[in-house]
């Protein structure tokens, strides 16, 4: 009887937390690549680039006829090159198919031109992935929660691209919200208590009308599996080309719990002042859950001092949430995994059979 041959999964270096996590799902098997050569020329996993900057990559795991999958994100030009240089080496070396899974596309500063002769950045990047040789039986590129959903219509040619939504690890963080505010575990089995605590009313809110139809949309969601939630999001008046000030909220927001959602949090000013403006309708509180935790420098800081939220929570869909995820018992900064999800959605479709 024939059987299902599992796919290889590769990851970029700064994604070796994700790819480790996603192995435990048992739907992969772990490709072997060097990253370095020793002094007695023998390959090195470690990372261990030339003197020059120049890295180093050489295939260990037979690949021909197989089915593999790259997992990295577009975090910064070292890292895009590495994923496109791994995935190169892949169809090289006979793979049958090939994925890239980008769980953060950055360059989303640049997605488009306000300025002409400006460089959209997000679009050359895309055309750089593209330009990957077919693998027989084609390319694909997997994206979650784009920060603007036409970047995926930015790559070319043959190469398919799929848009992964987060939704299911969003819902289960306002679950976990919820659980935490009434003090129950999430391990709990008092059911009752449990349900209780599930049917507290709260506000799903966005940060600004752009992101107001994913809001609505998860809030519908969230009704339809039982829970309390209702929608609201902040209207603002452009003061100038850089500058903006809050007009209204959309919905009565007194006295409720608010849970901001946003695909992406950078250095958390935008973020701040949308809590800020729950609070001044009178919130009661306010959480924020973002999919994509950037926040370069202090930025963590800064959202914590500025006592705008009693938590944050995030994925680990970019590797700083890793780095910044917090380990005390009432942590500020939580970070859920898409590791699950991603094992799920990438390993749809076609399998080998031998």
């Amino acid at each position: 009887m024939a059987k299902k041959i599992k796919p290889l999964l590769f990851w970029t270096s700064s994604y070796a937390y994700l790819g480790e996590a996603m192995m435990k799902s048992g739907n992969f098997i772990a490709g072997s690549l060097a990253r370095g050569i020793s002094d007695s020329g023998e390959p090195v996993l470690a990372d261990q680039p030339f003197p020059d900057g120049e890295r180093y990559h050489r295939m260990l795991s037979d690949v021909e006829g197989r089915q593999a999958i790259v997992l990295g994100g577009t975090i910064d030009d070292r890292e895009t090159m590495e994923l496109f240089d791994i995935g190169n080496l892949l169809v090289d070396m006979g793979a049958d198919e090939l994925k890239l899974v980008i769980p953060y596309f950055g360059y989303s500063t640049m997605e488009r031109a306000i300025k002409e002769g400006e460089a959209v950045k997000a679009k050359f990047r895309a055309r750089l992935l593209s330009a990957i040789p077919q693998a027989r039986q084609g390319n694909s590129i997997f994206l979650m929660d784009l920060h603007s959903i036409g970047t995926q219509y930015y790559f070319e040619g043959p190469t398919h691209t799929r848009h992964i939504y987060a939704k299911s690890v969003v819902i289960d963080s306002v679950k976990g919200l919820l659980l935490q505010r009434a003090g129950v575990s999430a391990n709990s089995k008092d059911k009752q208590a449990v349900a209780a605590a599930l049917a507290q009313p709260f506000v799903f809110a966005s940060t600004d009308v752009g992101r107001s139809a994913w809001v609505d949309s998860l809030t519908r969601e969230m009704v339809e599996l039982g829970l309390n939630a209702s929608a609201a999001f902040i209207i603002k008046r452009r003061k100038s080309g850089n500058s903006s000030e809050v007009r209204d909220i959309s919905a009565d927001v007194e006295n409720a719990f608010v849970i901001i959602y946003d695909d992406m949090v950078r250095t958390g000013g935008s973020l701040i002042k949308a809590a800020n403006a729950y609070r001044e309708k009178g919130a009661a509180d306010v959480a924020a859950i973002l999919t994509h935790c950037v926040l370069p420098g202090t930025s963590k800081e800064k959202l914590q001092k500025s006592a705008a939220f009693c938590q944050v929570v995030v994925t680990d869909s970019h590797p700083r949430a890793v780095l910044l995820a917090d380990t005390t018992q009432n942590p500020f900064l939580v970070v859920n995994s898409i590791a699950n999800l991603l094992s799920e959605k990438v390993t749809k479709g076609r399998h080998q059979l031998v």
